[in-house]
């Protein structure tokens, strides 16, 4: 197994910044270096458009999967430095590229890049210099500066020089809560916690939303969720979940003999609970998964009665994603198989047969001034909730989480 010196992070959107850069970085770099808890020997310095993580004898085959999930982050790659003199590079590029025992025939570049200008080598001889002894060595490989299989990089610096080829992909979008805090309403489904990672992606800090209908819905519809927001916390350091109790609002909502209104009455429920609880936390604006037209509840007439029950901005991600999409999204950051799981949320119950595609704002006003309580139901909603904070780093025994509670 390869021995890596250093591994290299490179910016995305932050270098478009402007002024505002350094707090984009710094957010990035806090990220980071709360990471490196698990890694202590590891140290990370930053250079203009770059950090740089120096291992020490950390791991990067474990450190690197932990540092593509931060956002901000545009690609990671594991490098070997060593002297920037020319003997010891070539001896250096020689063992990296022997390391990968290439065998078939191979498209090859090497791309030098002289960043220190007292090198007595430019970078385009430098190309010539390293790629000789490789092609002498294994004469399997082929020049192709244009479309190569393999293309080794060699950056020589006055202190040393780096040697790397992979170029991983990283997170990329802005640093996590540079964008402000939002609350996303979190089902058991393959939308949503995709959405949550989306939000999260534009640079929003996210807490989690969760309705439960006990005795309706199971605990382990409950404990699916919680392992959701822990896969989400993976990428953020630490969420906190509110699960809130709904099943007095649901029953309520069923006095009304309304069945074909029914989903858009819950909806607009979650969005009054959601908001209260956004207040709660200073979040500026609330998230969902609706993807246009996907659903009854996500037709454009429905999506504009549902959405008029908050007066925060309502984020939708995936409205102009198709499902393919983002089951593809859901299978990349971790959440998939955990959402095909077989266990109802609130949302599954009171489904009707016909459920409306083209609400009337005015008749769903009406039905709900006359409903008993509602006011009251949904304070109490918000009252009952219960905080769960989940860290990244947690094993989760559903045991320890019930200690972790902390009410409102």
């Amino acid at each position: 197994m390869r021995t890596y010196d250093l591994i290299l992070l490179r910016f995305g959107e932050i270098a478009i910044k402007g002024k505002n850069r350094k707090r984009f970085e710094k957010a990035a770099y806090m990220h980071i270096q709360s990471l490196l808890s698990a890694f202590p020997k590891a140290v990370i310095r930053k250079e203009f458009g770059r950090f740089y993580i120096e291992l020490h004898g950390e791991s990067a085959e474990r450190m690197v999967p932990e540092l593509q999930k931060v956002f901000g982050i545009e690609s990671v790659s594991p490098v070997i430095a060593v002297p920037s003199e020319l003997s010891a590079i070539i001896a250096a590029a020689r063992q990296y590229l022997s390391e990968y025992n290439l065998q078939a025939p191979t498209l090859f570049k090497v791309n030098a890049r002289r960043v220190w200008k007292g090198f007595e080598h430019s970078s385009h001889e430098m190309n010539r210099l390293v790629s000789g002894p490789l092609l002498h060595d294994q004469i399997h490989l082929k020049v192709d500066v244009h479309h190569p299989d393999f293309e080794l990089r060699v950056e020589v610096r006055e202190d040393q020089t780096y040697i790397f080829s992979e170029v991983l992909p990283g997170a990329g979008g802005y640093p996590l809560g540079t964008n402000g805090k939002a609350v996303l309403l979190l089902s058991g489904g393959i939308d949503s916690p995709v959405a949550g990672w989306s939000a999260m992606r534009r640079g929003l800090e996210v807490e989690c939303v969760h309705f439960h209908s006990y005795p309706f819905t199971s605990k382990k519809a409950e404990e699916k969720v919680i392992r959701l927001a822990h896969v989400l916390a993976s990428y953020a350091g630490s969420i906190r979940l509110h699960l809130v109790p709904f099943t007095e609002v649901q029953t309520l909502f069923t006095q009304a003999k309304q069945d074909n209104l029914m989903i858009t009455l819950m909806r607009r429920a979650m969005l009054r609970i959601a908001s209260n609880i956004a207040e709660q936390e200073s979040a500026l604006a609330l998230v969902t998964g609706d993807s246009l037209g996907q659903v009854a509840s996500q037709t454009l007439p429905s999506m504009n009665v549902i959405g008029r029950a908050t007066d925060l901005p309502l984020l939708r991600p995936l409205v102009m994603m198709d499902k393919a999409e983002i089951i593809e999204l859901s299978k990349q950051i971790g959440t998939f198989d955990l959402s095909i799981l077989p266990y109802e949320d609130c949302c599954s119950l009171f489904i009707p047969k016909s459920p409306s595609t083209n609400p009337n704002l005015r008749i769903i006003n009406k039905i709900e001034s006359v409903l008993p309580g509602l006011d009251d139901h949904i304070k109490a909603a918000v009252e009952g909730t219960r905080t769960i904070v989940i860290q990244a780093g947690d094993k989760l025994t559903f045991d320890q989480e019930v200690e972790q509670e902390q009410w409102f």
